[in-house]
Parts: structure tokens; sequence; C-alpha cells
């Protein structure tokens, strides 16, 4: 009897084996975790139409919000599009999943110049979305003084006239530059000497602004503005006679890349959405849509011609030359954060 038993067990284990494993398909639906607007409407709506996915899109202010959530809750987001360092932070929290590139045939249209970046260096975690440096901008007709630098936003004779991002790490990272300092100093002397200098350059700010600041450029509130790359686009839409600057003590670099977290709830339809933004068309329409360089090399025909060499974008290399990201610095980001609401108060 037992041997019967055996041999019945034993028949039956080999059945179960030989049945396909069959997964339950995802529900038809991702959460997404950005900035608001960073796909346009019109993109989520062509891949909703084409997938049957629809998108919850939820919205972060910055990077350091988005760290906060991630931190509380992590097994809520399919996919998160934010900036390299903060995607840094994730990945060192393993807080991301590895893609499966058996899913991204798109994947082959990315310029590998975005990829292995000290984020990712082995490409397995991140979808390159779009990259751009912040740049001065100033109107020459309101302007007296050449500005080739961060360095001249010192000068008196902009008091009271320049707009600059509300951000901490570009701000303070600008002025480390002038003190021949890194984007990302740890070097507390090297802050303090940032935090003195910093607080003499208040009577020349008008306005903090991270959402609108090329609006105080068109309308001439200010005449210089420090800002990302699609602000400095859409003041030279206002205002064609603009001018930009490349700082001369060397520009920062970024990426904003796609990621998957760990625990994503639908890791399939995340893939899904990244493939569908790697298409060549549906990228060149983000770089129009968004005043970005496009990371992924096959959609510069897709993007509207009056952007494809705007000097915003396509800064010649010669000029670029050796960029800097910048970086996740532990806990010296609280350091940062209080020299810039020390210098906010004043």
């Amino acid at each position: 009897m037992k041997k019967i038993l055996s041999g019945i067990l034993a028949l039956a284990l080999l059945v179960g084996l030989s049945l396909p494993v069959v997964q339950a398909e995802e529900e038809k639906v991702l959460n997404f975790f950005s900035w608001a607007t960073y796909i346009d409407d019109d993109t989520v709506a062509k891949f909703t139409e084409q997938t049957g996915i629809k998108i919850n899109y939820t919205t972060f202010a910055s990077n350091e919000e988005m760290l906060l959530k991630m931190s509380m809750s992590s097994n809520e987001y399919d996919v998160i599009l934010a900036s390299d360092y903060a995607i840094n932070t994730l990945r060192k929290q393993d807080k991301l999943q590895k893609l499966n590139k058996d899913l991204l045939p798109n994947y082959a249209n990315l310029d590998p110049a975005f990829l292995s970046q000290y984020y990712d260096e082995n490409n397995e975690y991140t979808v390159p979305y779009t990259a751009g440096t912040p740049l001065i901008v100033y109107n020459p007709d309101l302007v007296d003084i050449e500005i080739t630098g961060y360095e001249d936003l010192w000068n008196p004779a902009l008091k009271d006239s320049i707009v600059i991002i509300d951000d901490a790490r570009n701000i303070v990272g600008i002025t480390l530059k002038t003190l021949g300092y890194s984007f990302n100093t740890t070097d507390k002397k090297g802050l303090m000497e940032a935090k003195e200098k910093l607080m003499s350059l208040r009577p020349n700010i008008r306005a903090f602004n991270y959402d609108t600041p090329h609006n105080d450029m068109i309308s001439g509130e200010v005449s210089v503005g420090y800002m990302f790359t699609p602000f400095v686009l859409l003041a030279m839409d206002g205002n064609p006679d603009l001018k930009v600057v490349y700082p001369k003590e060397g520009m920062g670099f970024g990426i904003d890349s796609l990621v998957i977290p760990a625990n994503a709830p639908h890791p399939e339809n995340a893939h899904a959405l990244l493939n569908f933004l790697l298409d060549s068309e549906v990228a060149g329409n983000t770089a129009g849509m968004q005043y970005y360089l496009s990371p992924v090399a096959t959609a510069y025909e897709f993007i509207p011609e009056y952007l494809r060499d705007n000097p915003a974008i396509r800064i010649p290399k010669e000029i670029l030359g050796e960029t800097e990201f910048i970086m996740d610095v532990g806990e010296t980001e609280s350091k940062y954060q209080e020299i810039w609401a020390e210098f906010k108060l004043q």
C-alpha cells in the first residue's frame, strides 16, 4: 500500500510540474509619481488608447518630498520620474527593481551618452527621460554690465532685479562654484565661505520662483534670471531678444529618469509605459512639450525644428566642457538646506 501511495504521489507531482503556470493579468491601471504635467495630457491619452492602461498621476513638489513619501510608503507607485541624485538615494535604499529589458525593445533608441551614469552605472534601473543644464538668461535692454558667469550675479548694478529658482542645492551650488568648490562639496570650510558670500547676494534677488520664473523675465519685472532649461526657452519664446549665458565657472547638468519601485503593484504596466516613452516619435513630442534635451537619439527628427538646435538645449560640447551633476551628499544635505532657509529669511 505504501508503494502504491508513493507512486500516486510521484505521478501527481509529475502532472503538476507539467502544467503551465498561469499568472493573473495585471489590472489596466498604473500609478505614476512625478512633478505636475511632466507627461503631457495628449501623451497620457495616447498611451491609454494604445494599451487600455489608465494612468493615475500623483504629484510631488520636489525630489525631497518624493523621498519623504517613499520613506513612509514604498508600495503605492508603479513608476517614479525624478532627478538623478534622488534616484540614486532610492537605489542605495534598495527601493528600486531592475528593469526587464526584454519588455523594453525601444531601449535601443537611447543615446549611450546618457547611460552608465553614477546613479546607475550598469544601466539596470533607469530610463533617462529628459536632460538639461540650468542657465543664466538676461535682457540686454535692461542690463548695462557684461554677464559671463555666476560671479556677475553679485554685481551691485543688478540690485533687486534677479529671479532665481527656489532650490537650495542649485543656488548654494553656484555660490560654491564661484569660490572654486564643487556643487557637491561636504567641506565645512567651503560651506561656511559659501554661506557668507550667498548672504551678500540677497539685495539683488527680487524673486524666488521655482515654477514660473520665465514669467518674471517676460514681464520685465526682472532683468536677469537663473533657471532650468525649459524656463529659459519659455522666456525666450516670450522675448526673443533675451541672451543666454554659459557660466564660465562651469555648468551643472541633470538627467531626470523613470524608475520602477521595488514593490510596484503593476510592474508589467510600468514597463509598457517606459517602452512607450522611448518610442522615437513620442520622445520627440516630449522634448517639444517639456523643452528639454531628449536622451532618445532617434527622436531628433520628431522634435520641432525651432527647438532642435536652440542654444539653451544643444550647447556645443566645446562650450559645455566638464559638467557636474548635483549628487547625494548624505547628512551634509541638511547644511545646504539650513543655509538656504537663512538666506531666504533675510
